[in-house]
């Protein structure tokens, strides 16, 4: 991630003059304990299966699906972005997709069960406009059972 004293004066600027949303309702809920949850990833990294259709500005409200049984060398960044820094991808999928160490954890018994499909995201987009696609991946989601998401910021 680029530090804002390094963007341009107008990127920077732009940063500084977004405000952070705030919602009604409380996103956060009891619940089982972690080795009996079915766990989805979410991740606003622009990455997709070879041979989806790329991320651009027109499709940045999309949100390619992505099987959990996937490899990380299925998967490619089309983050669009020039200050999002690909380097930790490029050398391992998990700093910005923890799928491997999510089936760790599922072999291990720390997490009940992988998801049959986890989300991506381009996150050069204004959340405020990803309503409609969030409601859609929720419901998703609640059709899988999947009852702990991690959200993978980037």
């Amino acid at each position: 991630m680029v530090r804002l004293e390094k963007l341009t004066e107008s990127e920077r600027k732009h940063f500084e003059d977004t405000e952070c949303p705030t919602f009604e309702t409380d996103p956060w809920a009891e619940g089982a304990p972690l080795s009996q949850r079915r766990v989805a990833l979410v991740s606003v990294a622009g990455i997709h299966r070879r041979g989806d259709r790329p991320f651009t500005r027109d499709t940045a409200d999309c949100y390619p699906i992505i099987p959990g049984d996937i490899k990380a060398d299925e998967l490619v960044m089309t983050h669009i972005s020039i200050n999002f820094d690909r380097s930790g991808f490029q050398q391992d999928l998990n700093v910005i997709f923890p799928v491997d160490r999510l089936r760790e954890l599922d072999e291990e018994g720390v997490i009940g069960s992988i998801a049959d499909s986890h989300y991506s995201f381009m996150g050069a987009h204004d959340p405020m406009d990803l309503e409609e696609q969030a409601r859609s991946v929720a419901r998703l989601l609640k059709k899988d059972k999947v009852d702990a998401i991690v959200l993978l910021p980037v």
